[in-house]
């Protein structure tokens, strides 16, 4: 594979954050705060009151369903998690990270729950439900990216996003987990340039996957970064990530990049991936 200068990474959140400006950017001034307090551009699904809401079974809160995260009851009782929010039969909400549900589970508080959402006692929670749940939040996240690359709606290459970010074309800075410091200091930089906010401290996010995964999802080759130059793209993106890394306990918490300027082989990172 040619060899990345730098490398990638991401943002996201449940409640769906979105990127950050009027533009999807990663910075601007007009830029709102989701219930769960991440942030959402003007104009994103997000902001529309006429999402339908739904309630938290666990918490009992409210929020557009868009944000939550759909259990399903299959014909057996077994409780599988439907992210998509497309399978047929009712279903039950939550809204919670992956710490207070594996906490709920424990306690027996989210069988009692999906009883009485569900009005049967026929209720098995897999012990793995929470890594199901994780599993799908990432599937769809990628899945997102592999559509916008389709689409030519994102970048790859430090040279190109960096020539973007300085015109000011970037809506969305994205970095690998394993890109290495240096090259994302050096984007995150031109993206502060581009939009005019040189000394703001903002820059591109880490999403919690590996460059090899990244380039399986996109289907480029040793893709460490990725920006989104089209706002609606941007806030789909984001959005994705956002449920993917609420739920892990991200939020809209940066994670450190590697130190290091090259990372492991694709061949290595895909053993035991979906990617």
């Amino acid at each position: 594979m040619a060899h990345d200068e730098h490398r990638n990474g991401l943002d996201a959140t449940p409640a769906g954050s979105a990127p950050r400006s009027p533009r999807h950017r990663a910075g601007g001034a007009k830029r709102g705060l989701a219930p769960d307090g991440n942030v959402v551009p003007a104009g994103s699904r997000a902001e529309d009151p006429h999402e339908p809401e739904r309630k938290c079974v666990l918490s009992g809160e409210k929020a557009p369903r868009q944000d939550l995260i759909r259990l399903a009851l299959g014909p057996d009782g077994t409780v599988a998690p439907d992210v998509r929010a497309k399978a047929p039969g009712r279903g039950a909400w939550i809204g919670v990270d992956r710490v207070a549900l594996e906490a709920a589970i424990a306690k027996g508080k989210l069988k009692g729950a999906l009883a009485r959402a569900f009005k049967t006692a026929k209720i098995v929670i897999p012990d793995d439900l929470p890594q199901q749940i994780e599993a799908a939040l990432q599937r769809a996240a990628l899945d997102r990216l592999g559509l916008e690359a389709r689409a030519g709606t994102l970048l790859t290459g430090a040279e190109r996003i960096g020539d973007a970010a300085r015109k000011g074309t970037v809506e969305m800075l994205i970095h690998a987990k394993d890109a290495a410091v240096d090259g994302s200091r050096k984007l995150d930089q031109a993206l502060r340039v581009g939009l005019g906010i040189e000394g703001s401290g903002e820059e591109g996010v880490v999403i919690p996957v590996s460059r090899a995964i990244l380039s399986m999802a996109v289907g480029r080759e040793n893709v460490v970064h990725i920006a989104l130059i089209a706002p609606a793209a941007a806030a789909r993106v984001s959005h994705a990530l956002g449920r993917w890394r609420s739920f892990i306990g991200l939020g809209d918490e940066r994670e450190p990049c590697e130190t290091t300027s090259q990372g492991p082989s694709a061949h290595e990172e895909v053993k035991g991936s979906d990617f």
